[in-house]
This record gives structure tokens, C-alpha cells and sequence, in this order.
């Protein structure tokens, strides 16, 4: 027994967890160069970060991958489980944990895959090109639209959804459908007849273009050139809604606005009849609240209007009443018939002139003595 154990005691060289694992991380990390790695994707998670953790995996093995940020934003959407993929970058050894990863720095579908992701590359280049994804020709939806086009197939449940929810929030709203095949062959010059078509209806105010879910090859259509270019050419607001929240099609780009789904897109093109009635009672009961504000200012504006012109009136007339008092007691003073009150007579002839000079009085001339309270008849006896 002692022996054995001596055989497995410590020596002097002792590794601690440290050493082996970066040790290990230098020769790994140094015996590779980028190589590219064929797979299936399983259980691949988008963090918030940007980044991206998967496991590529084959009938044998697998390994634990991921991609940064900075790789990421270059690739697209996240692959789904079960694609099938190549990847380029590098295998890695994480210190911290231990655990050996797959650091990918380039993901690209397989074959098949890749032929239709390099065309839609291919078509998304020429739009952006052309200006066709610039945000500033983008165009605002009208708010209350009284007609909308729908280009989708009237077999499809897009349309039911799409009709169920115009009808619940808007129902004085007029749908056109104009039939259209979306999937299969013949479908995207399907959609770009129907797209035509809608620029000859002079009453479309709004057209919303689309479908439901699907798999990447049954929503080909609306990431074809002829589909994307027809839909530019639209002269109303448009509103891509195709597939899944998830799915993102070129349509989706070139609209004016994307629509998660096509109930979503129902939502964004008509407003909501309930939502419209309480806009319209608050601003009824704020533009009552505003006349109310403004007759009372107006009242007491004008209140305090008439309280000056009083004052400016009554202060004119107070000094005009002084003054014609004052001149009234001064004509009063003056008056012959204050003479007369202290005992004076004035001799008026029968012409009423007043007699001033003693040649005026003839012997018989009759005359009237004006005293202080009325008149005394008089006649001249001698001179």
C-alpha cells in the first residue's frame, strides 16, 4: 500500500488549474488557423449584447459556438434550428470556464441556401442603389383612410385577418381586395399585376401588400426585384405585412411601413372608432372649457371696460356742472334783479325799453315801474 501511494504522490513540478488550462488555450489556439466547419444549428440564442451563442452540431459530434457582435451585425437574421450552415473561425479555449468554443466570425447557409441568400444580396444592393430603401422617401399613412387596397390571395388567411380587423376598429372603411398568388410559381409576376392595378383605382387611399407565414421559399415572392420595384411604384402609402413577426422580406423595406403581421398591418392603416370617440368628446369638452374661458374673460374685460368710460364720462361732466354752477352763481350776482331785491326800480315803456334819461318821460306817458316782484303800472303827471 505504501508503495503504491508513493507511486502517486506530488512531485516538485505541480500545475495548478491555471497553468494546464492556458497551457492548454496556447497549444490549441495556436496549432489552428481559421478553417471553415460545416453543421446544423441547434438551440442558437440573440442576446440583447448583439451576440450570438449556437451549437453546430453533425450525426456525431458537436461544439459550442459563438459570434460576436461585430460579426453578427454583418449576418442577418439568427439562423433557425435545424439550418444547416458554414461557418468560419476559429476553436478557442475559454480560461474562466474550461470549456472549449467554436469562435465564428462568418456564417453562410449551405448550398441551396446560399444560391437565394446571394440573390436576395444581390436584389438588396440594387434597391439600396437605386434609393428605393432610404428612409427619406418614406411617405405617412393617411390617418382615416376611406379605402384601402389589399394585394394578397383571397384564399389566405392574411385576408380573413386582415378584414376581421378593419371591421372591429373602422367598419365605415371600403376594402378592395385585388387577388394576387403569393407563393409558388408565377407569383411575384402575380403580385406586381396586382400592384399595377392598384395605381389605376382612383378612390385607393392606402394599400396594404402581403401575406401570412410560411417558410423562407413560400415568401420568396416579395424578395424578388419585379415585386419590390412594382411596390415602389405604388402612388399611395404602402404597408408590407408578410409572414411571421420574425420574417423580414425586402417588400418590408421598400414599403413605407413594415407591418409585423397582417393583422398588424389592419391596425396601423385604420384607426380605432373607439379611440377616435374619446378624441373627440376631449376635445369637445376642451374647446367648451375654451369658450367658457374666454366669454368669462370677455365679460370682465368688458366690465372693466365700462367702468372707465363711466369714470372717463362722469369726471367731464362733474367739471362741466362746476363750472356751469359756478358761472350761474356769477350771471345770478349780476342779475338787475338782485338790484331790484335791495329796493330799486327800473321805469320800462310800453315798448318794454328800460327809461334811462328824463327826456324819455313825457307829461301823460304811461310807463310801467318794474320792482323786485312783478310790475307797477305808472303815468307821468308834470316834468
Amino acid at each position: 500500500m505504501t508503495a503504491q501511494l508513493s507511486l502517486i504522490a506530488p512531485t516538485d513540478e505541480v500545475w495548478t488549474v491555471s497553468d494546464l488550462v492556458g497551457t492548454a488555450r496556447r497549444v490549441l489556439e495556436g496549432g489552428f488557423m481559421p478553417m471553415w466547419v460545416k453543421g446544423e444549428v441547434v438551440q442558437c440564442k440573440a442576446y440583447p449584447s448583439g451576440h450570438w451563442y449556437f451549437t453546430l452540431r453533425d450525426r456525431a459530434s458537436q461544439v459550442r459556438c459563438a459570434m460576436w457582435r461585430t460579426h453578427t451585425q454583418r449576418a442577418g437574421a439568427p439562423p433557425r434550428d435545424g439550418t444547416e450552415v458554414f461557418v468560419l473561425g476559429r476553436p478557442v479555449l475559454y480560461e474562466q470556464k474550461g470549456e472549449f468554443q467554436f469562435v465564428v466570425s462568418q456564417l453562410l447557409p449551405t448550398a441551396a441556401i446560399g444560391a437565394a441568400q446571394r440573390e436576395l444580396e444581390r436584389v438588396k444592393a440594387l434597391l439600396h442603389q437605386d434609393g428605393l430603401l432610404d428612409p427619406a422617401r418614406k411617405r405617412r399613412l393617411p390617418r382615416l383612410p376611406c379605402t384601402v387596397a389589399v394585394v394578397t390571395s383571397r384564399a389566405g388567411a392574411a385576408l380573413r385577418d386582415i378584414v376581421t380587423v378593419v371591421r372591429s376598429r373602422w367598419p365605415l372603411c371600403r376594402i378592395v381586395v385585388v387577388d394576387a398568388r403569393v407563393q409558388g410559381d408565377g407569383a411575384a409576376d402575380s403580385v406586381v399585376r396586382a400592384l399595377r392595378l392598384v395605381n389605376r383605382l382612383p378612390e385607393i387611399e392606402l394599400c396594404i401588400v402581403g401575406r401570412g407565414g410560411g417558410g423562407k421559399e413560400d415568401l420568396a415572392a416579395f424578395n424578388t426585384e419585379a415585386v419590390c420595384r412594382a411596390l415602389a411604384e405604388v402612388r399611395v402609402p404602402t404597408i408590407s405585412a408578410v409572414g411571421h413577426e420574425t420574417d423580414i422580406a425586402l417588400t418590408d423595406l421598400v414599403a413605407d411601413v413594415r407591418a409585423a403581421t397582417p393583422s398588424n398591418a389592419a391596425e396601423q392603416a385604420v384607426a380605432d372608432r373607439r379611440e377616435v370617440l374619446r378624441q373627440v368628446a376631449d376635445l369637445g369638452a376642451r374647446l367648451a372649457a375654451g369658450l367658457t374661458r374666454r366669454t368669462r374673460l370677455a365679460e370682465e374685460r368688458l366690465a372693466r371696460t365700462a367702468d372707465r368710460l363711466a369714470a372717463g364720462v362722469e369726471a367731464p361732466v362733474r367739471r362741466e356742472r362746476h363750472r356751469a354752477e359756478r358761472l350761474a352763481g356769477q350771471l345770478d350776482a349780476l342779475s338787475p334783479l338782485r338790484i331790484l331785491d335791495r329796493g330799486y326800480a327800473v321805469p320800462v315803456d310800453e315798448a318794454g325799453r328800460v327809461l334811462k334819461r328824463r327826456a324819455g318821460f313825457a307829461p301823460g306817458d304811461r310807463f310801467r315801474l318794474r320792482v323786485a316782484d312783478g310790475d307797477v303800472p305808472a303815468r307821468v303827471e308834470e316834468q
